[in-house]
């Protein structure tokens, strides 16, 4: 509830207009606009407004910056919900609005937590910030299936603290950037020389030695022969994707295309490329798989497939020609690929029944595809956003891909937000990484998270490159996020336990 006192000098007011806009400035931090020296203003402003409320002021507060912070950084669901789940705009907009404002409990959960029980602690201020906002980071990415979306750390791709990446991976990043704000917050307050000095090392410390970090190559060359790829971008509309009009013109496309990039070692089509099930494709995709074969090709594809023994539908990656394999997705999109509490809102709207919003995750441990000799870790659409869903199979594979159909995001910059993450997965784990989608923006990123090759959006075009395979594990790709996972729960203990046994009986 709104603050009913002004401990901080702040008016409810002020603090309505001004946790929001911090909250934005995480936005203003990640793709598509890469300021990122916004996210570390951001924590530094949420610092201060944290600095001497009482905790339901905290609630309050940091519910209004989680407010500011997934209303501008997940707006493009009003896309999705409006364009093309055929809600009417009203209806749309106050879906948003819900969908953002629960996912700001997390902040608000946040902030009473922190002052409540964290602020007191000896460091609190300091170090008690940056250790609590990973873990609720981290709770975001697996509570109710997760939502990993708008991580402080995905800012710093391209800055000096990407160097502990293949490390400590995007938590641990978050963790550099949030204990940066903290610092700023704490120079700022004490205006001290002596203080400033001691909290600009401390920030230097950690950047410099990214910079350090960055040359160190975490993994080798498996040949030195690339692999040529090609990626096929089809750009079907979404609103005939599923259309049974278009049905055979997007095949005849397809083979249209395809016929000009077999001889490649692989081709990616993107996901759900055939818009129908494998079982009654096979009249369609068994030539092409004979010819790919012929051609020493791997074709990867996106395609939904009947699973047997009544285990459902999937959504699923097919590896055809010279490889082999199928893989069924694991982390479903709610609404999208699956509807909770179907029973109760199937029919209610065009939204709840969109096509295919019918699937079964597929099981855990599923086994890379093989292209050749090689075996590849591959990921659908939202599933690049997990760090330890990929960290988990990356380390068993020799190259990454990732088919996904941004179309679902229109114009926004969902689409560019979706392609920092899956550079950020490539960084992580030390894998050259392949990305197929619909309409872009299709790429071949490096294992240090860097572009090769990219295409357009909303085009129809092909991709040709190389990539390489690669041999050893980055630490992160070895051991994924839990050191830091865990290491911020013994932080705070820590913190508790000197609490306990000096600070509190010394005042």
């Amino acid at each position: 509830m709104p603050d009913t006192n002004s401990e901080s000098g702040l008016s409810p007011l002020q603090v309505m207009l001004i946790a929001p806009l911090a909250g934005a400035l995480v936005t203003l931090s990640l793709a598509p606009f890469d300021i990122w020296p916004a996210g570390i203003v951001s924590c530094a402003l949420l610092a201060w407004l944290l600095s001497t409320c009482t905790p339901r002021q905290g609630l309050w507060r940091g519910w209004l910056y989680g407010l500011g912070m997934f209303g501008s950084g997940v707006s493009w669901v009003y896309v999705s919900i409006h364009e093309h789940g055929y809600a009417p705009v009203p209806l749309a907009a106050t879906l948003t609005a819900l969908f953002c404002a629960g996912l700001a409990i997390f902040h608000g959960l946040f902030g009473w937590l922190y002052v409540r029980l964290v602020r007191p602690l000896p460091g609190g201020m300091l170090m008690g910030l940056p250790l609590l906002w990973v873990l609720l980071e981290w709770l975001r990415s697996w509570i109710l299936t997760g939502f990993p979306w708008l991580l402080l750390g995905y800012a710093h791709v391209d800055t000096w603290i990407a160097g502990w990446a293949p490390i400590v991976g995007v938590f641990g990043l978050s963790f550099i950037c949030a204990l940066s704000g903290s610092c700023l917050f704490l120079a700022w307050r004490s205006r001290q020389p002596v203080a400033i000095a001691t909290y600009g090392v401390m920030v230097l410390t950690l950047w410099a030695g990214g910079g350090v970090l960055k040359p160190i190559q975490w993994v080798a060359l498996a040949s030195e022969q690339p692999l040529r790829i090609a990626i096929y971008q089809p750009n079907v509309p979404q609103e005939h994707k599923w259309d049974r009009d278009y049905y055979l013109p997007i095949l005849r496309q397809l083979e249209r295309e395809t016929s000009a990039l077999l001889g490649h070692d692989i081709l990616v089509w993107p996901e759900a490329a055939v818009p129908n099930y494998y079982q009654n494709a096979r009249g369609f995709l068994d030539p092409i798989d004979a010819r790919a074969r012929m051609s020493d090709t791997t074709l990867v594809t996106g395609i939904p497939y009947r699973a047997g023994n009544n285990q459902g539908a999937h959504n699923s990656i097919l590896a055809l020609g010279a490889g082999s394999g199928v893989y069924h997705k694991q982390r479903l999109v709610p609404f999208g690929e699956y509807v909770p509490l179907e029973n109760w809102l199937r029919g209610l709207i065009a939204f709840f029944d969109l096509p295919m919003s019918s699937f079964s995750p597929g099981p855990a441990g599923q086994p890379p595809l093989q292209a050749g000799a090689f075996r590849v870790a591959p990921y659908i659409c939202y599933e690049i956003v997990y760090p330890d869903l990929v960290a988990s199979t990356a380390r068993h594979a020799d190259l990454l891909i990732t088919i996904s159909n941004d179309s679902w995001f229109g114009d926004s910059f969902g689409p560019l937000q979706h392609l920092q993450m899956a550079r950020m997965r490539a960084l992580e784990n030390g894998r050259y990484l392949i990305r197929g989608t619909n309409n872009g923006i299709s790429a071949i990123i490096d294992h240090r998270g860097h572009i090769v090759e990219a295409t357009g959006q909303f085009v129809e075009t092909s991709l040709v490159g190389e990539a390489q395979t690669m041999l050893g594990r980055t630490p992160f790709g070895s051991f994924g996020s839990a050191p830091v996972i865990i290491g911020c729960g013994l932080g705070l203990g820590l913190m508790y336990l000197m609490y306990l046994a000096f600070w509190r009986e010394e005042n």
